[in-house]
Formats: C-alpha cells, structure tokens, sequence
C-alpha cells in the first residue's frame, strides 16, 4: 500500500492520482474535511474529471448534517476500501493530510465503549466553562492537558469518564483495529519549502472564489439541518468565506482571512508530519511531482 501524506496545498492529490494511473490504483481519502459531500471547492476534493481518471473511495461521501463522523468510523471504512482494493488487484494509495485518521488506520484506536446518549447530550449542552470545570473534578490530570477553550476534547474527555467510569488517557493506553500489522507500507511525506506552500496556498484561495466557492458556502450556511456545532462549518476557510457570504466582512477580506488560517494549519501539519510518522517513512522538500512519483518503490 502506498501513502502520500502531508500538508495542505502541497500536491498530494495530483501525486496520488499520477500513482494511480501508473500502477492501477485505487486512491483512498485520508483528509476529514474532503470526505463531506457538499464542499468540492472549498475543501479541495479532486474534480469529476479526476474522479474518472482512477478510482477514487472516501470523497465526499458524508453528508454535512452528520456529525457523528469520526476517526474510527473512517478507518473502518479505509479498512475496507483498502481490502476491496488488493482483491481486485488494485493498488491502494490513501492519500491525505488529516493525521489522527492516519495514526487511527494504522495504530488502532483506544476501545473507548460507545457512550451512554443521555450522557452526551447533558455534556454536549454545558458551555465550554463549566464543562471544563467539571473535567477538572472529575479528571484532574486529563483536564490539565486541555486547553480550556478546546470544545470538542473537553466535551469529549467529560463524557468518557462520566459514561465509562475511567480516563480517556487510561483508554488510550490500549489499541485496537490497526493495520499496521498486516500490510506492506510505502510511505512519502512531501514537506515542500514553507515560502513555496504558502504562495501555493494564496493562490489556492483565489482560484476557488473564482471556481465557485462562494455558492457552495452560501448553499451550505442556508441549510437549516447541519447544525452549528457541526465539524464541516469549522473546515479551514469556511467561517471567513461564510462571513462574506453573509456581507460581514468584505470577499478581499475573507479571502485573506482564510489564506491566513490555511497557512496557520498548514504549519501545524507540516510539523506533525515532520516529527510524528516513523522515522523510515520517506520525507521530501522536492516539489518536482515526477521526482517523488519516482521516490515510492511500490514492488
């Protein structure tokens, strides 16, 4: 199985699809926002056109108003596209930069139990403040590792040990479902030069307005069944370009605005991927796309 991984706006779909077409693959998403149905632009998710140039799995398959989607759920499916891959003889290329889907697939996930419904709706309801706060009671050393702030741990870290009776970190110790076991890994991590992503990623930006992005943001907003909390409405760019939508802010301003968060999230990537994957994963500054095609020994 071959991966390609790293930051936004670096090249890896164009890559991936190149592998593709080379070996007879199949590509398989590894991005948590391309896997929504309803943000083709704004996410970055291949084009139709590509999409029919190999087999793709994993794109935009979710509707936005779910929100239950998760890591878990994803490398179940990813498991199982991979599978279906190898036994039609086609080469799986997950491809993608979201690396706690990664990490999922490959290490296993903690067997946290499913939690009780109740449980979540009270935590989900509480403000972030006095979630925290209840944390803090409940599971001092977990709290301390949080940013206060940070809604979604929280919640979650609340409702673990409220419906479980132990830590989420105590879940954590243990890990199940990964494939790392039983596949033969070749994995390339493109880290091109920070100035050459970020112009990559300015650029980015404006061609999606010009592309449609702007109808694809205000047909999303408009719809009453995603929720606010939803995770699509907190896609990178997608509050700037929502705001413009709207008329509160200026389209020049949104776009600079999301280019800004882009780059933010692209830096963080790029010092994940940097640090996190193992050491013999094949990492490369070339933004030649031939030149790391030819980096992946695939045989």
């Amino acid at each position: 199985m071959a991966l390609i991984a790293g930051p936004t706006a670096s090249g890896k779909s164009a890559l991936a699809l190149m592998l593709a077409e080379k070996h007879g693959g199949t590509v398989i998403n590894a991005d948590s926002a391309q896997v929504y149905r309803d943000l083709r632009i704004v996410t970055a998710r291949p084009s139709a056109e590509e999409e029919a140039r190999a087999p793709h799995r994993l794109f935009g398959h979710v509707d936005p108003a779910d929100t239950g989607y998760s890591a878990a759920r994803w490398a179940s499916e990813a498991r199982d596209a991979i599978d279906e891959a190898v036994e039609t003889g086609s080469l799986p290329i997950l491809v993608g930069g979201t690396g706690l889907y990664l990490r999922t697939l490959i290490d296993g996930i903690a067997p946290v139990p499913e939690i009780d419904p109740a449980i979540r709706a009270e935590v989900r309801a509480m403000p972030v403040a006095n979630t925290y706060a209840a944390l803090i009671g409940a599971d001092p050393e977990q709290a301390d590792k949080l940013n206060p702030t940070d809604t979604t741990r929280v919640a979650r870290a609340l409702e673990v040990i409220r419906s479980t009776g132990r830590s989420i970190a105590d879940w954590r110790r243990e890990r199940v479902g990964g494939i790392g076991d039983r596949i033969d890994l070749r994995a390339l991590i493109l880290l091109p030069p920070r100035d050459w992503l970020a112009e990559r990623i300015d650029r980015r930006f404006a061609a999606m307005v010009d592309d449609g992005a702007m109808a694809e943001v205000a047909a999303l907003t408009a719809r009453e069944d995603v929720p606010l909390d939803a995770p699509i409405r907190r896609a990178i760019g997608l509050p700037e370009l929502a705001a413009a939508a709207l008329g509160t802010i200026t389209l020049a301003d949104a776009i600079e605005r999301a280019s800004l968060a882009t780059r933010q999230y692209a830096k963080r990537q790029y010092t994940w991927f940097r640090n996190q994957p193992p050491a013999d994963w094949t990492r490369t500054a070339e933004t030649d796309n031939f030149t790391r095609l030819h980096q992946i020994d695939i045989k």
